[in-house]
């Protein structure tokens, strides 16, 4: 499709190529809801299964739950919380938590190690045998991945990521924490009620602009020339650039902004939220080197742009975007 401005050529592209078809993110909501129902019925419906954590069973998260998540809709990823029933934990690490389970808490204590420690792949194992018993998902591919059960249904494009996990006490901060598996048999801490809140507060605070930014960004970042970064970094990454800001100068001027920003920010720390993981920012340096000189080359084409745009030059200014976002950005129509 050709436009005759950059303000179509931006609604069109993120429309047609960056955010998720609405009516396939209706299905998804839909498909999802009901698997919801099924796995809140395992208690009762499968032999052995451990109780759920009541009223708290299911727990959104990843980007498909903050609406940060950009075409194709691959996975949505959610939390099935079980009650601990008296289970305590030992943190030697926040990738090594061990999660001790009481005699007197017979289902929880069939998927342990022999000394009474809750093995998180037997967890796994659990969920992965009860979903084959689901008539709807007997042609389904289930299996299990690192730390989830892995849903993959025949009529849809997307996957279901399904994480096993635990709500702690509070600790004497007042926090608590989610445990999850580690992919080793082990546990680990992370809680993702703090990016939730995080995307949505800074979302809210520059008039609802935000998510968009971050899919934009995220569409930039997994069709350019270098090396990508991570989606939970980027995502951090732009956070991180609208923390330090107070008012939303327009699309376009913040994507020219934060690409100036990117050049230097890419050699920087980009510390979990959350407080547990540190430092997200392991790139080694030629990659930060080759993502530093590209959102150089972005800022100056996004400045172009912006300027030949002010002077009525929408072709030019066309182009410009394009050399940023590539051939899916709508080409100038005279």
């Amino acid at each position: 499709m050709a436009v005759k401005t950059v303000n179509v050529g931006f609604d069109t592209f993120v429309r047609e190529f960056v955010d998720l078809d609405k009516d396939e993110t209706t299905k998804a909501r839909s498909s999802r809801e009901w698997l919801y129902d099924q796995l809140k019925g395992f208690p009762v419906n499968v032999e052995d299964f451990p109780k759920l954590y009541s009223g708290n069973e299911i727990k959104g998260f990843g980007s498909f739950r903050r609406r940060t998540k950009i075409r194709p809709l691959d996975d949505i990823d959610f939390l099935l919380v079980f009650s601990g029933d008296g289970t305590t934990y030992t943190e030697y690490s926040v990738d090594e938590v061990v999660l001790n389970v009481p005699e007197s808490t017979e289902k929880l204590r069939s998927l342990c190690n022999d000394e009474g420690k809750l093995n998180s792949i037997k967890v796994i194992e659990k969920i992965k045998k009860s979903l084959s018993n689901i008539p709807q998902y007997q042609k389904a591919e289930i299996h299990r991945r690192q730390e989830a059960v892995t849903l993959k249904m025949t009529s849809y494009d997307w996957n279901f990521d399904i994480v096993p996990a635990f709500i702690t006490a509070e600790d004497n901060q007042g926090r608590s924490y989610y445990i999850i598996p580690n992919g080793n048999g082990k546990w680990k801490k992370t809680d993702p009620r703090v990016d939730n809140e995080r995307v949505k507060n800074t979302n809210q605070r520059f008039d609802s602009n935000v998510l968009g930014f971050i899919r934009l960004i995220k569409y930039w970042n997994c069709n350019s020339s270098v090396p990508k970064i991570s989606s939970y970094l980027m995502e951090n990454i732009v956070l991180d650039y609208f923390d330090s800001k107070y008012t939303w100068l327009g699309r376009k001027e913040e994507i020219r902004d934060f690409f100036w920003d990117l050049k230097s920010s890419i050699y920087n720390s980009h510390y979990d939220p959350k407080g547990i993981q540190g430092d997200l920012n392991n790139l080694d340096f030629d990659t930060k080197w080759k993502i530093s000189n590209l959102a150089g080359n972005c800022y100056d084409y996004a400045s172009e742009a912006i300027e030949f745009e002010s002077q009525g030059m929408h072709k030019e200014a066309v182009e410009e975007w394009r050399k940023i976002f590539g051939d899916d950005f709508p080409e100038y129509e005279d």
